[in-house]
């Protein structure tokens, strides 16, 4: 299996390369040349067994020889053996033919430790047999951060360093990435928006000298093995849930796009997929351009859905590139055009995306009510960007199974949460006295020069 980048200009990579890469050397994000399929008798034989036993199936194709057969089914046993639920992505029933995913049965209690704990297990795994060692920066509306410190605290050959916006975070969400106290992780609070976190992080990418240096290596859904993993959960849904017997929808909570990427992976693997719906709160940019077939920046937002509150959506590149046909000089026009504001994208493609995916849009009220009436008419308690799903997956819902990824435990989320529902949702007993612990604070302000030198001075050399 090889991979390439959106944009046309980078070099063909192994699986391997690609994940310790993170951005291709040409500003895009890596792609597999060729996306494999699974017969409907394959899919169908899921039926019953384990997440790990799917995750093995559906992920295989993909990694080609960078593990061997035995090695590959270690790290996903290893990855998912803290989960809390031994069903680890288990559905619910919330009304006739709408069911919730749950995705927050990781270590940090959201969808994110689904390919993080896979992606560290097996960054140690190839970091080992080379003898190298990396420093991993990301940036982070609020989960991936903590995700990616939670997988790679301790480990030897990582270095690891999270910007997150300042004060843009709930509690829970910074408190889970600035309480570790292993040396090799680094929490910084970057004054400004996830959008400036994100562009910061891609110009270290962007700076060859620096991103040689410190052997630079990404973990945001800008590294294909983190959409790879999220795609394994479309399947052991939609196959409790009929498929490929019978169709599935899926609505899915999103702000970088990467995890209803996702979706069109599992679709174009075979998984018979009726409604991919994005589901964004009132940051909309993806709703704005299925819309209207522009993306035009904005400002962001600040709301109780914060994983969201994004206006440069990263993996929306991939959902182009393959709306253009995966032309990459095409995909390169359009990124120019939006370091100047935003593009328009071309009749085919937009149709092409409009065939793929539909859309809607939460306000901040719509949200809270969200909350509060699916506590009283389902009992269920949603974290808020679970509520921007189920509010849109409402308008959706037909003859086909509809499946709201919830993408994150309420209590991340306390004060929203108890603001629409009067509950104070209590953190599970391994995370008590999350609040008692020490934090370890670095503030900078958006300053590619004075991060990067925070870096060089705590790497270890």
């Amino acid at each position: 299996m090889r991979y390439i980048s959106t944009r046309g200009q980078a070099p063909v990579l192994s699986f391997e390369d690609t994940m310790l890469t993170g951005l291709a050397r040409d500003g895009g994000l890596y792609v597999p040349e060729s996306i494999p399929t699974l017969s409907p008798d394959q899919i169908a034989a899921m039926a019953g067994q384990s997440y790990e036993e799917v995750a093995y199936t559906v992920m295989r194709p993909f990694v080609g020889d960078t593990f061997t057969d035995a090695q590959f089914r270690d790290l996903i046993a290893a990855a998912y053996a803290g989960f809390g639920h031994a069903a680890r992505a288990p559905l619910v029933q919330l009304a006739p033919n709408h069911f919730l995913l749950e995705l927050f049965h990781g270590p940090t209690l959201a969808f994110k430790d689904f390919a993080m704990q896979l992606i560290g297990q097996m960054f140690q795994a190839a970091l080992a047999r080379s003898g190298n060692r990396v420093t991993i920066v990301g940036a982070t509306s609020g989960d991936t951060g903590s995700a990616a410190i939670e997988a790679f605290r301790g480990l030897a050959a990582v270095d690891v360093f999270i910007l997150y916006p300042h004060g843009r975070v709930s509690e829970v969400q910074r408190r889970q990435m600035t309480t570790p106290t292993e040396s090799n992780v680094h929490a910084i609070a970057v004054d400004g928006d996830f959008d400036d976190c994100q562009a910061l992080v891609k110009e270290m990418f962007n700076d060859f000298a620096f991103r040689d240096a410190v052997r630079l290596a990404g973990v945001n859904s800008i590294n294909w093995g983190r959409v790879l993993a999220q795609v394994v959960y479309y399947f052991t849904s939609a196959v409790s849930l009929g498929a490929p017997h019978r169709p599935v929808s899926f609505t899915v909570p999103t702000g970088n796009f990467g995890d209803v990427f996702a979706g069109f992976i599992a679709k174009r693997m075979g998984l018979p997929i009726a409604q991919l719906i994005v589901a964004t709160n009132s940051n909309d940019i993806l709703h704005r351009t299925l819309e209207t077939g522009a993306y035009i920046k904005d400002s962001v937002t600040p709301t109780i859905s914060p994983s969201m509150d994004i206006q440069v959506s990263s993996n929306f590149e991939r959902a182009l590139f393959y709306a253009y046909g995966q032309d990459g000089a095409a995909v390169a026009s359009q990124m120019a055009d939006l370091t100047r504001g935003g593009f328009t994208v071309s009749q085919g493609a937009i149709d092409a995306l409009r065939d793929t995916y539909a859309s809607g849009r939460v306000s901040e009220q719509e949200t809270s009510d969200t909350i509060g009436t699916y506590l009283a008419q389902h009992g269920e308690l949603l974290c808020p960007h679970t509520a921007v799903g189920a509010h849109v997956a409402g308008q959706h819902l037909g003859t086909v199974p509809m499946v709201t990824l919830a993408t994150a435990h309420p209590a991340k989320f306390l004060a929203a949460v108890e603001r629409a529902t009067g509950i104070h949702p209590p953190l599970p007993p391994r995370m008590a006295d999350l609040y008692d612990r020490t934090e370890r604070i670095t503030r900078s302000a958006r300053d590619l020069g004075a991060i990067q030198n925070i870096i060089r001075d705590r790497i270890t050399s």
